[in-house]
């Protein structure tokens, strides 16, 4: 074990270890085995960071700066997580099961997200406003919101990491970022990248830990003034309630269950490809997977037969392997969730085409691509996310049964339509309750695109231009131009 990495707490500037000595082991997916072991922070340790990011705020060497020099120093962030995304990724690859082929290429890609929040640290503009009382000037600036709290689960930690610490650093914030105690040890070499490229000590901290000792007192700490989550709707609502505690400003970006619908006259060859990646891209790990495909009736038979045909090629394994398709999943919880869940589906009459079974010979968290024909639009897979690669879908026969199928959820993140017809794409993309709709492909980002959800999905957005002010608090300043003194404030006029 001694001979395992090792993560410590990275605090203030400081690596240190745990204040109560809480170590958690981190186990690599597709072996089952322990790999490397981690610190864990404490309510004191929440303590320190926030107290060092709330001290950072005031300290010249980071509130004096230039908006133009942060935005220098965002982008040198930018070039050493390009230059180190092959390392960055490989220890995402052992830490959580997500291919290497896609973690590399996520890393690299990020880059592009601080790079825009770069660029716009210093468009943060106020305004002159034409106030109604004479002899007085009177304007607007946008003011760092102060410490922000950021949490960010384990399935697409860099990328969600940017969308969070991009705009909040561009805005003048300092940062507390939580990582998931499920894989944080991309984290914490993202962590060294933070240090290298030389922000004041207390701007970013990076911490781990489980939602007694850390969460918690993270999320209800007075100091937090902003709290930026991704993850599932059962902890968001014990987020939502400690900030009741400090009134921080909160944004959620939880889970999905998205729909895709292929229309009869959709290109069937890009339907598929869409509803295998929006299923089975990234082992079916991501809160956007179209897990719910709704087919119209005379093509639904094609599309599943050509389906299964094109699952036959794909490569389940070693994720560090550059020819695998699908991965392990990060935990056995969610084979157990999978199974469970496609157990009271066969009770319900759905049909399993193809998958169904742990994948034999593999020794890690290894689930078959599945995919399942629903018997109605209450079969159980088509209302519980399971996070894995399991893709249901359901035969439709007019437009507006597929979009009252679409909206008859609990979430709204994302959504697909394929169709050839542009002014269907347009009808039905617009009564979609989701708050991201790809036509004709599928699992599209970019950071001048607004990211985030309806319903119990969460709200808030991530990434585009208007995110950066939600880092910010309008601050309105009066200033008298009269020579003449104050009038009198008990004489009215």
């Amino acid at each position: 074990m001694s001979d395992l990495p090792h993560y410590n707490l990275f605090i203030d500037g400081q690596w240190s270890s745990g204040s109560i000595g809480q170590t958690m082991e981190s186990t690599n997916p597709a072996s089952g085995e322990v790999w490397a072991t981690f610190d864990c922070a404490s309510a004191a340790d929440v303590d320190r960071a926030v107290a060092a990011a709330k001290r950072a705020l005031n300290d010249p060497s980071w509130r004096d700066m230039t908006q133009t020099a942060r935005g220098k120093l965002i982008t040198r962030l930018a070039e050493l997580i390009e230059e180190n995304a092959d390392v960055l990724g490989t220890v995402e690859t052992r830490d959580s099961g997500k291919l290497l082929a896609e973690t590399a290429a996520q890393t690299k890609y990020v880059g592009d997200y601080y790079r825009y929040y770069a660029g716009l640290a210093d468009k943060i503009e106020g305004a002159v406003l034409p106030i109604d009382k004479p002899d007085m000037h009177v304007f607007t600036q946008r003011m760092p919101i102060g410490v922000v709290a950021a949490l960010v689960p384990w399935n697409a930690q860099m990328f969600l990491t940017a969308t969070k610490l991009g705009p909040a650093l561009a805005a003048g914030c300092s940062v507390v970022l939580k990582a998931s105690e499920m894989a944080p040890a991309p984290m914490f070499e993202f962590a060294k990248l933070i240090e290298q490229a030389g922000f004041p000590s207390g701007v970013i901290s990076v911490i781990t830990g489980d939602a007694e000792n850390c969460a918690i007192p993270l999320t209800r700490h007075p100091d937090i003034d902003r709290i930026a989550f991704t993850g599932g709707a059962p902890t968001a609502r014990h987020v939502v309630r400690n900030s009741a505690e400090n009134f921080a400003v909160t944004t959620l970006e939880l889970g999905g269950k998205s729909p895709i619908i292929v229309f009869e006259d959709a290109d069937i060859e890009t339907a598929v490809n869409g509803l295998i990646a929006g299923n089975f891209g990234a082992s079916g790990q991501s809160c956007v997977a179209g897990t719910r495909g709704f087919v119209q009736r005379p093509i639904f038979d094609t599309v599943a037969a050509l389906i299964a045909e094109r699952s036959k090629n794909i490569v389940v394994g070693d994720p560090l392997a550059a020819d695998t398709h699908v991965g392990p999943l990060c935990t056995s919880a969610q084979i157990e969730t999978i199974e469970s869940t496609l157990t009271k589906a066969r009770d319900q009459g759905a049909k399993i085409h193809f998958g169904g079974t742990r994948s034999s010979g593999l020794s890690g968290n290894y689930f078959d691509p599945t995919l399942v024909e629903c018997d109605g639009p209450e079969t159980e897979t088509l209302k519980v996310e399971m996070f894995g690669p399991v893709m249901s879908l359901l035969p439709f026969d007019t437009e507006e049964d597929a979009i009252a199928l679409a909206n008859d959820s609990d979430f709204g993140l994302g959504s697909g339509v394929f169709t050839q017809n542009i002014a269907r794409a347009h009808r039905v993309s617009n009564r979609l309750r989701s708050g991201i709709c790809w036509v004709n492909t599928y699992r599209a980002v970019s950071p001048i695109a607004p990211f985030g959800g309806f319903n119990q999905s969460g709200y808030g957005r991530e990434a585009g231009m208007e995110s950066i002010l939600d880092y910010t608090r309008t601050k309105t300043t009066w200033i008298n131009t009269s020579s003449q003194p104050m009038a009198n404030p008990f004489v009215m006029r």
